[in-house]
C-alpha cells in the first residue's frame, strides 16, 4: 500500500502559519508528500527547499484570486496538489494542520482495512485551538467536528468548495468511514496582531477589496479584539503532536479565555440546540 500527502501553503510565515511542523507530522506516514507553494516573499519557498527532505515534491504555483466566490481558489490550488500525487491512499492536512504521531498507526490500519473496499474517504476528528495552544472551541454548531482528511486516489475525487472537503466524480458524495485519528487545528491559535492579519488574507480568498475595508477594523482595534468568539470553551489536557510542542510551550501572548464566566453546560446546550440557529438564519437573511 502506497500513501502520498498533499498540502498548499502561500506566505507561511507572513501570516503565522505552522507549515514546517504540520509537514513534519504528516511525513511519517507518507511515501510522498506534494506540496504545492503558492506566490509570496516572506522566505516559504526558502524554507521548504532548505528541509532537504527526500519525500517533499515542491511545485511553485502562482493563484488566480480572481477565483474567489465561495472560496474556491483554495480547492483550485489544492486540487493541483492533489492531481500530483500517486499511490492507494492520498491524506490532506491545510497549513495549520497536524497529525499526532500516537494515531499514525491508526489511519494505517485503516487504511489497508478499507483498501479493497468501497471507501472514498476517511474521516477524522477535529480538535480546535482558539485564542492559545492550552483552549479549544466547543460548539459544534459553528465549529466542525469531523472533515475528510484521507482519499482514495485514481477515483475521479476532487477538493470542492473552499477545499473543506472533497467529492467523488461529478459532484458524487464519497462513502466514508472513520479513519480513527484526531486533527490538531491551530488556524486560531496566534498572537492577536498576526491572527487579524491572517484573516484579512483569509477573506481575500473570498472577496474584494472594497469589502475587505467594510469589515476588517483598523490593526489597533484587531489587535485588542479580535478573540470575540467566546463562551463555548474548553482546556486542553492532551499532548501536542511532537513537532509543535516547544512552539506551544512558548507562547508569548496571554488570552483571557472567560471559561469560568460561561453559562452553565446545560443552558449552553440549550441555546446552541434552538437559539443559535435562528439567528444564524435571520443573519443570512438580514445580510442578502
Amino acid at each position: 500500500m502506497r500513501i502520498a500527502g498533499f498540502s498548499i501553503v502561500r506566505q507561511g510565515h507572513r501570516f503565522g502559519y505552522p507549515f514546517v511542523a504540520s509537514l513534519r507530522s504528516l511525513l511519517p506516514l507518507v511515501d510522498e508528500l506534494v506540496l504545492g507553494v503558492g506566490d509570496g516573499d516572506d522566505g516559504t519557498w526558502e524554507t521548504l527547499k532548505a528541509l532537504k527532505e527526500p519525500k517533499l515534491k515542491l511545485f511553485r504555483s502562482v493563484w488566480d484570486m480572481r477565483e474567489r466566490e465561495g472560496g474556491k481558489v483554495l480547492s483550485v490550488e489544492t486540487n493541483k496538489a492533489l492531481a500530483r500525487c500517486k499511490g492507494d491512499w492520498a491524506v490532506y492536512l491545510q497549513a495549520d494542520e497536524l497529525l499526532h504521531e500516537d494515531d499514525l498507526p491508526l489511519i494505517r490500519q485503516s487504511m489497508q482495512k478499507n483498501l479493497g473496499l468501497p471507501v472514498g474517504g476517511l474521516s477524522f476528528r477535529y480538535l480546535h485551538f482558539y485564542g492559545s495552544y492550552q483552549t479549544l472551541q466547543d460548539q459544534p454548531r459553528k465549529w466542525y467536528r469531523r472533515a475528510v482528511r484521507a482519499v482514495r486516489l485514481g477515483r475521479g475525487i476532487e477538493s470542492v468548495g473552499d477545499a473543506y472537503g472533497f467529492k467523488g466524480p461529478r459532484g458524487a458524495s464519497l462513502t466514508r468511514r472513520d479513519g480513527g485519528a484526531r486533527i490538531f487545528h491551530y488556524g486560531w491559535s496566534r498572537p492577536p496582531g498576526i491572527m487579524a492579519q491572517k484573516q484579512r488574507n483569509l477573506d481575500s480568498m473570498y472577496h474584494d477589496e472594497a469589502w475587505l475595508e467594510r469589515h476588517h477594523p483598523e490593526e489597533a482595534k484587531a489587535r485588542a479584539d479580535f478573540y470575540g468568539d467566546r463562551g463555548h470553551l474548553k482546556f486542553f489536557h492532551g499532548s501536542h503532536p511532537a513537532p509543535i510542542r516547544a512552539l506551544a510551550a512558548s507562547q508569548d501572548w496571554s488570552f483571557d479565555h472567560q471559561i469560568g464566566r460561561q453559562w452553565p453546560a446545560w443552558l449552553r446546550h440549550l441555546y446552541v440546540t434552538f437559539v443559535y440557529p435562528v439567528r444564524k438564519r435571520l443573519g443570512w437573511r438580514f445580510a442578502s
